[in-house]
């Protein structure tokens, strides 16, 4: 008898922790349902918490509170460019590896200069322009979002959506359903992906909610007196909104030109909020979210960028610009929550690269930096090398703070390339503001301090990149009297954010040094598929549940 109570006791013990078992798997599925990843186009690290006073507890504030935070994420190549960092981001590879070194470069094998998602053998899908001759084949590697639908039989959904082609192409990988992008106020697509546009895409560019956006004008969000982390409105080295007049606030979108109107509106926060309005019609047309693997979405916001090369990191106008897109954030987060359910989706927010500081406004306040021409350069190197070995057009380009020697022109001189490139260095570092030159074929031998070495060999494709790069004075760039830009290895272009939220996130930071090319392989961790086929990263493990 007291043996049969006791088997009876073991079998409702079972019971009870298949019970509990099952009531726990419930509560937390294997998978998320999506995968967001959301990438702030020349979003600064520093900008989390440099507004952080203003901005409300539902958007950059829930992500970091709720998710987890790697402070010292930085970029670990050169150049930090748009359609490079976008391809780190979701390959964890690298210029050398993955073949993107630029957004554009000129291709020694085809001895043409190629941007970066060209591709003539595909058509626009959405209008009769040249804007969609566009494919991610320039791309030697596979994406994380090309793993993930390797590993279900090409189930999962992924759709690619951002303003630049770029930043919708490059994340959504090869195999992608869709990848869309903006053309005259409209989203586009190409042959690639489809031969016409869902009837969905259709409907939202008949909307016109663009020229909906740009027949009002661009007010502070706050009094503009509330906006004293950032200079004077009225400054001489701020570019204007293309068709406006003026640099200052209120900017007047409703006067500008029907000319320029669509392409004015890259450059208002505006353009941010309709991204997220697109992102969310492709969740709710395409059902991502409801299938029975996870789907992914990978969504960049571009005007950020736009923004801040016209008015630069310190000006009202960008921190406008990230008081709204804190507020998009929100709607977005809670668009999430309530779609596909809290603890059902994964985020993750970065940024393709950084931005340096307008070297008229360092001046201002005694700092040293300042601006140069690549093709100033380019016409000076070219005269010095005619004048003194013989050799007509020997550079064929400076781009990428490189310099590329037109090897054909080189050899009918009867010189040899390693002749002109030692000319070459030993001319660039005459100049005030270049400090070294390096010969990219022998960087691995240069006495280069860290980071630049590392950055550069990372950067280096034999078949893509110039023969020599080289390096200046912290604080110059390739640059006019206005505006700023990026490219460079410094903190303030290669420091980004790297934020994780959602399904299989611990809470929490860390302030040890990762890398841009550790959030593919942690993504491919969290959803145990394969990483990209040429990811060098690292799982950042603390974040992992």
């Amino acid at each position: 008898m007291h043996r049969r109570y006791s088997l009876g006791f073991y079998f409702v013990l079972l019971a009870l922790v298949a019970g509990l078992s099952f009531s726990s798997s419930a509560q937390a599925p294997a998978k998320p349902k999506l995968v967001v990843g959301l990438v702030i186009d020349q979003m600064r690290w520093d900008y989390l918490y440099r507004y952080n006073a203003l901005y409300g507890n539902g958007g950059f504030k829930r992500l970091m509170k709720e998710g987890f935070t790697a402070e010292n994420t930085l970029i670990p190549y050169l150049p930090t460019y748009t359609a490079v960092g976008h391809t780190c981001i979701y390959t964890g590879s690298v210029p050398a590896i993955a073949g993107i070194v630029g957004n554009n470069w000129f291709d020694k094998t085809t001895n043409k200069f190629v941007y970066c998602t060209d591709d003539s053998t595909v058509s626009t899908v959405g209008n009769n322009g040249i804007a969609g001759k566009m494919s991610p084949a320039n791309l030697w590697v596979t994406t994380i979002t090309d793993e993930l639908r390797l590993s279900n039989n090409f189930k999962s959904k992924v759709i690619g959506i951002a303003l630049k082609d770029r930043g919708a192409i490059l994340p959504a990988g090869h195999s992608a359903n869709a990848a869309y992008w903006y053309d005259g106020g409209k989203w586009i697509s190409s042959t690639h992906y489809m031969t016409q546009l869902p009837d969905w895409v259709n409907t939202f560019n008949a909307k016109d909610e663009a020229g909906t956006f740009m027949s009002k004008d661009w007010n502070t969000l706050l009094p503009i007196d509330k906006y004293d982390l950032s200079t004077a409105d009225d400054k001489p080295y701020e570019n204007m909104i293309r068709g406006e007049k003026t640099v200052v606030f209120p900017h007047k979108l409703s006067a500008i030109d029907a000319g320029n109107k669509y392409e004015s509106f890259r450059t208002t926060p505006f353009a941010n909020t309709f991204t997220f309005d697109f992102a969310k019609a492709a969740i709710e047309s395409e059902g991502l979210g409801k299938n029975t693997v996870p789907d992914f979405l990978a969504v960049s916001i571009s005007s950020t960028d736009y923004v801040g090369h016209a008015f630069g990191p310190n000006s009202i106008e960008i921190e406008d610009t990230y008081l709204r897109l804190d507020k998009d954030i929100e709607s977005f987060l809670n668009y999430l929550d309530a779609k596909i359910g809290k603890g059902n989706y994964t985020l993750f927010l970065s940024a393709d690269h950084g931005v340096a500081h307008i070297p008229a406004f360092l001046e201002e306040h005694n700092i040293p930096g300042g601006t140069f021409d690549d093709a100033d350069v380019q016409r000076d190197l070219n005269k010095q090398v005619e004048e003194k070995l013989g050799v007509k057009a020997a550079i064929k380009t400076v781009m990428n703070y490189q310099v590329y020697l037109n090897k054909n022109n080189i050899t009918d001189a009867g010189k040899t390339m390693a002749e002109v490139k030692q000319f070459v260095m030993d001319a660039l570092k005459e100049k005030d503001f270049i400090i070294e030159a390096i010969d990219l074929a022998k960087v691995g031998e240069s006495s280069l301090p860290e980071p630049q070495k590392k950055m550069m060999i990372n950067g280096y494709n034999p078949k893509r990149s110039g023969d020599i790069q080289f390096t200046f004075k912290p604080g110059y760039f390739d640059g006019g009297k206005r505006g700023t830009t990026h490219g460079l290895w410094n903190p303030y272009d290669a420091h980004i954010p790297c934020l994780f939220f959602g399904w299989g996130v611990r809470p929490g930071k860390t302030h040890r040094e990762t890398y841009m090319t550790d959030i593919a392989p942690t993504v491919a961790a969290m959803l145990h598929i394969q990483m990209p086929s040429g990811s060098v990263g690292k799982v950042i493990a603390e974040l992992v549940k």
